[in-house]
């Protein structure tokens, strides 16, 4: 299936801020902060929606769809 680099692009952004946080959490030097789980969950998948989605001027067939 053809995808979109637009969307892709966007999904790519949204998981490796994602993860960005999450490190940064992890690794700054105040040891009571940690990374929000379930907000680093939600935007990964959010992410990955977005890698797999096809955009809105792409039309069915061009995209693969039968």
């Amino acid at each position: 299936m053809k995808q979109s680099w637009k969307t892709t692009a966007a999904g790519i952004a949204a998981i490796v801020a994602a993860a960005a946080t999450a490190v940064v959490a992890l690794f700054d030097a105040d040891p009571t902060t940690v990374p929000d789980w379930g907000a680093v969950a939600a935007a990964f998948m959010a992410g990955l929606g977005l890698v797999f989605a096809r955009d809105n001027n792409v039309t069915s067939e061009s995209a693969g769809a039968k």
